[in-house]
């Protein structure tokens, strides 16, 4: 059996990225910081921060809004989704200053003046929850599904949330949260 040089193992961009972060280290230098404004949840923020941050870590680390979860950090599990100019996307495979000009809206934004959202009250009214630790990139895909038109059946529902994982698999619940909100949703969008 061959043995494989753990530098081998990691992907070139990665080494460059440690090695990086290690000469910086060594030195004491620092990266320039990307200077942006930012519309999260109906509010601006003015930031400074390094270009690689994630938009996840920005909304986790520096705005202090840690209802976005940090699961695989490599977009397969769907715990960090956001809302970004109304589409979903996976917070830890997008760029903070890539949102720049866009509006971000995360699980907080979601309640008016203290009412919850149709979907999360869904949620809530059919349990489709179990831990908790998804919920919230599960309401902000869900709100998506049906914005997007991609809750007309069950089916159709399972399919276009499937990029995010449940390890409860509360996944029923959610199917019937998701019908419960659809309606609610589309009369709130009319008036």
């Amino acid at each position: 059996m061959a043995s494989v040089s753990t530098a081998a193992a990691v992907p070139a961009f990665a080494r460059a990225s440690r090695a990086d972060t290690a000469a910086d280290a060594g030195t004491g230098s620092a990266r320039a910081l990307a200077n942006f404004k930012l519309a999260v949840n109906g509010r601006d923020h003015q930031l400074a921060v390094d270009p690689r941050t994630s938009l996840l870590d920005l909304l986790r680390e520096h705005l202090a809004l840690t209802g976005t979860k940090k699961g695989c950090d490599h977009g397969q599990c769907g715990a960090c989704t956001v809302l970004l100019d109304g589409r979903r996307v996976v917070s830890c495979l997008t760029l903070a200053v890539a949102a720049q000009g866009r509006a971000v809206t995360t699980i907080e934004g979601l309640a008016n003046d203290g009412e919850l959202h149709p979907m999360q009250q869904a949620f809530i009214d059919h349990d489709a929850f179990q831990c908790g630790y998804c919920t919230p990139g599960q309401i902000m895909s869900a709100i998506a599904c049906v914005n997007e038109g991609h809750a007309e059946s069950d089916a159709d529902i399972r399919e276009y949330m499937s990029g995010n994982l449940c390890r409860c698999a509360a996944y029923p619940n959610i199917v019937a949260a998701v019908r419960q909100a659809k309606p609610v949703m589309k009369t709130a969008s009319r008036d």
